[in-house]
């Protein structure tokens, strides 16, 4: 039987990748060709990203494809959301995108405010009010008199830009639209008066596209100088989190999703927007999802807590693998001491362990006398918020939520995932870990109309991704933990 393949570019805040994705009898492998980092770099008190290193080793990606010979169908690309890159009337890029983390945009939602309310924005985007959401940047851009932004003729985000670096197309891709708390998901129309509040020109955007289509071929210079010829970039799902919910292997819509990494993502998949006082309170999102579809979601501090106590640990000559870190937290004594993930002490403190120490004193609770001890608060404390959350979504959801599904990096977490079941009590299942890779190379299969529907690309991952379940354990211990972390407020 013919094998199509596909080439996924998936660009992270700290990395890349190319990954190949083959169709073939009805199932899917995936084979990384490279892997390139990514930094935010910091000029003059400002912060970018580099695009033009993530245009080069792209095009390196495409190079590695031809040496080996392999032909492909199309390429597409997927990365973070809401930063933005300004074009000027001539097609010029006039400066590199500001980085999401640049403090500019402290403060500038409750700024934005006092000119058009904060439930107004809500109700009219039905996003999760965050300081660096596009809508912010623009505003704080302005107020700064950022040239690059007054002087612009189009903003592009960042995966339409590097299509537009590859093609020469202008394109405006749905879902990672979406994230910019500009665009109405009623409608799927720009907010206009959102961008004339902030003090721009209603016209800067594009109007948004439904992700699966073609953007257009590859320039002809660099079809020719990686040797990979005339190949089409599609119009995937930009936006990381859109492409890795293609990829849950669900068989009903009676899922809730949970796309763990550095930030953990916990949503379900609807028809509608769910834009309410109750998802206004809680602060959930909706954001664009594929064939219509919307992802309600919330945003939930992941793995960062972790990774900043393993850089702290490595400073002092501690250095602890994955499979040390799990071995810690299983042997730790269980339900000693919890944090919020959630708690802004965590944001970026100067020291993760010292915040964890101070949030355990400020609650009267026992301090962590070891790293084994450390590492399973930051478990069982995540596994005791994603039950919080879930138990939200639940009160929301036009549906009953059945199952879990765990999806990137943190997947490949035995342990958390097993106290992330006992503490939801429902059953997780857990994979692919690379989630978002797979989505964007079946959203190409659908463009090309190797795989007709959302449903067949899900029927296709879960004949051919290893997934492991797990099921409720220590249920009463479970319960009496829960109740112990929700007094810690």
């Amino acid at each position: 039987m013919k094998k199509y393949n596909f080439l996924a570019f998936d660009l992270g805040a700290t990395s890349g990748r190319t990954l190949l994705g083959t169709l073939c009898n009805g199932k899917i492998e995936t084979k990384e060709l490279t892997r390139f980092p990514n930094a935010i770099v910091e000029v003059n008190g400002k912060f970018y990203w580099n695009l033009l290193s993530l245009y080069l080793s792209i095009l390196d990606g495409l190079k590695e494809c031809a040496r080996q010979g392999i032909e492909v169908c199309s390429v597409g690309i997927d990365t973070w959301g809401v930063d933005v890159v300004p074009i000027g009337k001539d097609g010029s890029i006039l400066g590199m995108p500001r980085a999401y983390r640049d403090p500019y945009t402290d403060g500038m939602p409750e700024r934005f405010f006092e000119i058009v309310s904060r439930d107004t924005v809500y109700n009219a985007t039905g996003i999760q009010v965050m300081n660096f959401n596009t809508l912010y940047q623009i505003y704080a851009a302005v107020k700064e008199g950022y040239t690059p932004i007054m002087e612009a003729e189009h903003l592009l985000f960042i995966p339409d830009a590097l299509s537009y670096m590859l093609t020469g197309k202008y394109f405006c891709e749905y879902t990672i639209a979406s994230t910019s708390q500009i665009l109405n998901p009623r409608t799927a129309t720009w907010e206009l008066s959102l961008l004339e509040a902030a003090g721009v020109k209603s016209n800067l955007l594009l109007e948004p596209q439904a992700p699966g289509c073609v953007i257009g071929p590859l320039r002809d210079a660099i079809a020719s100088s990686t040797r990979i010829g005339k190949v089409d970039v599609v119009a995937v799902a930009g936006h990381d989190t859109a492409s890795a919910v293609v990829a849950v292997p669900a068989n009903n819509e009676r899922f809730a999703y949970l796309s763990s990494g550095t930030w953990s993502l916990m949503g379900i998949e609807t028809a509608e927007p769910i834009i309410s006082e109750q998802s206004f309170k809680h602060n959930f999102t909706n954001e664009g999802g594929v064939y219509g579809t919307t992802r309600f979601l919330k945003n939930i501090c992941g793995m960062w807590i972790l990774e900043q106590c393993r850089k702290e640990w490595e400073s002092v000559g501690k250095h602890y693998s994955y499979t040390d870190i799990v071995s810690m937290a299983d042997s730790a004594e269980p339900f000693v001491s919890f944090i919020n993930p959630d708690d802004q002490s965590f944001a970026n403190p100067k020291s993760m362990l010292a915040a964890i120490e101070q949030f355990c004193i400020r609650t009267g609770q026992s301090v962590p006398t070891s790293d084994a001890q450390i590492v399973r608060t930051i478990f069982e404390s995540l596994a005791l918020r994603y039950r919080e959350v879930l138990e939200m979504l639940e009160s929301m959801a036009p549906f009953a939520i059945d199952t879990l599904h765990i999806i990137g990096g943190g997947s490949k977490n035995p342990l958390l995932n097993q106290y992330t079941a006992s503490a939801i009590g429902k059953r997780v299942i857990a994979g692919p870990s690379e989630a978002t890779a797979i989505g964007n190379v079946m959203m190409q299969a659908m463009a090309a109309g190797v795989v007709s529907s959302l449903s067949e690309a899900r029927q296709i991952i879960c004949t051919s991704i290893e997934t492991e379940q797990f099921t409720p354990q220590n249920s009463d211990e479970w319960q009496r933990a829960y109740k112990r972390f929700q007094t810690l407020k």
